[in-house]
């Protein structure tokens, strides 16, 4: 499955060059504030009462020209809190199942997040200083970060199929030039077989919430702050644009019928009860145009070889004779896997960026014409990828196909990864340090 959106723009936030969830520090604290101490604890694992402070600063400074968009700071930093908690379960679940970020492949998404930026490493790492940011923190962040998308890649890709049928729906009642929308929503979730009166608590509560947003009292996005139970709560449930093609389909004539600024009636769903608001419209750009890449590739499968391990370091064995300049062909036909047409000398003839899968997907816009990747750990082995060549190309009946593949996919993965989130936090054993409410 596709990472779906630019990865190494996910990264950044403020200076346009934080992880998430990571602020500058902060003044130091009192020397009688020397001791941290622990905001919540998480099955084996805790999260500091300084991590939740700077998540939390974070936050703040987002919204520094919104502040009353903000709840309360106690209810703020529960909300933080929640959040830093589920990125703590799935780092330590993709831990858990061997998932890795190397330090090579960590430099290289680096060197990329600093030439996005126009800068050279060492200028991108002097940006961070002057912002009051170590640069190993950084790094940290960002490789969690890594950890998380490729966990959801993982998860992911073994659930959502995509058939031919779906496809043909999709292309048959996709509207050729309609608008796209832009969407914001807010959740009051349910359990997985929530009894009669939890449901009923859950239809007033979320009730309420619109009658506080229907009569002006606070505005959608600060609703959604406060009270959304949803991943996006922080970000003022912002969704972001969408193709009516790429929303769900018991949706589709509701948001036809509504206006921009107008709020839904409570819908419920799999999760609990939704509100939806359409922030605003925009016609839809033509596609015109599709990127494609040419690669070589060698792939060293674990299974075959004896072991995680020997994958390793066989992959990086022979990274290192191609530093020296042997001939991939020769040694993709040697030792790569026939998964990746091995009998071709690892040629991946032209194909759209996720067409072979993430791993070498995220590879190919980092790349230049004639670069090998370090050794990429992924889900069916070790990979080294050369990026042979790129194009644009016209987007034909192929092109739109793969097109509508990949948002049929993407739905689904946010709607599987999602599950896949609540099963994980209701499993958890998770203590709250902090004073109640």
């Amino acid at each position: 499955m596709s990472v779906a959106r630019n990865s190494l723009a996910l990264c950044l936030l403020l200076t346009g060059l934080l992880p998430a969830g990571f602020a500058a520090a902060q003044d130091p604290a009192p020397a009688t504030m020397a001791l941290d101490s622990i905001a919540a604890v998480i099955d084996e694992d805790v999260i500091l009462r300084s991590e939740l402070d700077r998540a939390v600063g974070n936050i703040k400074s987002q919204y520094a020209r919104q502040q009353g968009q903000l709840p309360p700071d106690n209810v703020l930093e529960r909300q933080v809190l929640e959040r830093l908690t589920v990125q703590r379960l799935q780092i330590n679940r993709a831990k858990e199942i061997g998932i890795r970020v190397s330090d090579d492949e960590l430099n290289q998404v680096i060197q990329s997040i600093a030439a996005s930026n126009k800068m050279t490493p060492e200028q991108f790492q002097q940006r961070l200083a002057q912002e009051g940011l170590p640069f190993e923190d950084y790094r940290s962040n960002l490789r969690d970060e890594l950890l998380q998308q490729r966990l959801r890649q993982s998860y992911v890709q073994s659930r959502v199929q995509v058939s031919e049928s779906e496809v043909e729906q999709f292309l048959s009642a996709q509207k050729a030039a309609g608008p796209e929308v832009r969407l914001a929503n807010i959740l009051v979730a349910l359990p997985e077989s929530p009894s009669a009166e939890q449901v009923a608590t859950a239809k007033r509560k979320i009730d309420g919430i619109r009658d506080l947003v229907g009569k002006g009292e606070m505005s959608f996005q600060a609703a959604a702050i406060r009270y959304s139970d949803a991943q996006n709560a922080l970000d003022g449930g912002e969704i972001g644009w969408r193709g009516f093609d790429a929303i769900p389909p018991q949706y589709t004539a509701m948001i036809s019928a509504m206006k921009p600024g107008e709020v839904s009636q409570a819908i419920r769903g799999p999760n609990g009860y939704q509100l939806i608001q359409l922030v605003e419209t925009r016609d839809a750009a033509a596609v015109t145009e599709i990127t494609q890449f040419r690669a070589q590739a060698i792939l060293i499968d674990p299974n075959s070889v004896g072991g995680n391990e020997v994958a390793r370091q066989r992959a990086e064995e022979l990274r290192a004779r191609l530093a020296k300049g042997e001939d991939m062909a020769v040694l993709a036909k040697e030792f790569s896997s026939a998964d990746l047409n091995a009998e071709a000398g690892g040629i991946l003839d032209w194909f759209t960026q996720n067409q072979w899968g993430g791993q070498i997907g995220g590879q190919m816009a980092a790349l230049k014409d004639g670069e090998i990747s370090p050794v990429i750990e992924s889900d069916a082995g070790y990979l080294i990828v050369k990026r042979l060549a790129q194009r644009s190309v016209d987007a034909n009946a192929d092109a739109k196909r793969q097109k509508a593949r990949e948002t049929i996919g993407q739905r689904k993965a946010e709607e599987e990864y999602e599950r896949f989130l609540r099963q994980l936090r209701s499993e958890a054993f998770v203590e709250s340090r902090l004073p109640k409410i």
